[in-house]
């Protein structure tokens, strides 16, 4: 049965980092790369400059200088056009995809959910706000379409669910990206429809990061970490996990992204 491998990385800054996506192709030798905060509008969109990889299949949605999502794949995809303007913003947030395969159509979501700002105040801090509609509208969407199979959802989800999916629970249980608000509204998200991959391999009991802050020089040593980036499938595609992957010796490339790329291989 074939294997498919898809990956999801938080670029900060696509033509900033694209030289690195040979180290993560070599590593990781993905079908698909779902990346995030591409930062380019559509127009700059650097195609020829990716063509060397051999992804030939490529949707992406950008604007300058902020947000933006891309999917490179090896595998004959098409733009799946039925999702919303998230919080009515257009601030390109989100891209689908559905992916040709031998066993039929698989849908592909790849997210860049807002960060959510540094005060969790819905009230002081609008940007924390944002995140939690966000978040509510996504769970709501998703848990309407009854019957939802054959699905994968990705991307920097901004959110770090589990107590050790951060290095401290206790002592992030108010800072954004760990506030019990988040938690909630992400963990209702992925049960309306789905199960985490990743964790599907590693217990909730161990530690597991794909983030580590620009902030902290000797970032391995202190391994102030948190997980907020995921991948997610539809329940009928647990039997067909094989393995996972978090290329943390990313983190240590130059001109790194803060984020590292994971990585889940399934049989499709």
């Amino acid at each position: 049965m074939p294997l498919l491998r898809v990956a999801t990385w938080n670029i900060n800054s696509l033509r900033l980092r694209i030289g690195l996506l040979d180290r993560l192709v070599e590593a990781l030798r993905p079908d698909v790369i779902c990346l995030q905060e591409t930062k380019v509008p559509d127009e700059l969109f650097p195609a020829e400059a990716l063509r060397p990889l051999e992804f030939p299949h490529t949707v992406f949605r950008g604007m300058k200088g902020y947000n933006g999502v891309a999917i490179l794949s090896r595998v004959p995809l098409a733009v799946h056009e039925i999702a919303p303007d998230w919080c009515g913003k257009g601030d390109c947030r989100h891209i689908a995809a559905t992916l040709r395969t031998p066993r039929g159509p698989l849908e592909l979501h790849n997210f860049y959910v807002p960060a959510g700002g540094d005060v969790p105040d819905r009230a002081e801090n609008p940007k924390y706000g944002h995140k939690l509609d966000f978040i509510a509208e996504t769970r709501l969407w998703f848990a309407a379409r009854t019957g939802l199979a054959r699905s994968i959802l990705v991307g920097d989800l901004n959110i770090a669910p589990l107590e050790n999916d951060v290095w401290s629970h206790r002592q992030l249980l108010d800072v954004v990206s760990h506030t019990p608000a988040e938690v909630a509204g992400l963990t209702a998200w992925m049960q309306a429809g789905f199960i985490d991959a990743v964790r599907h391999f590693v217990p909730a009991d161990q530690k597991l990061y794909s983030w580590w802050s620009y902030r902290n020089r000797d970032w391995r040593q202190s391994d102030r970490g948190r997980r907020l980036d995921h991948i997610w499938v539809t329940p009928d595609l647990k039997p067909a996990l094989k393995s996972q992957a978090i290329l943390k010796d990313a983190r240590d490339w130059p001109q790194g992204s803060d984020h590292v790329p994971v990585c889940v291989e399934m049989r499709v």
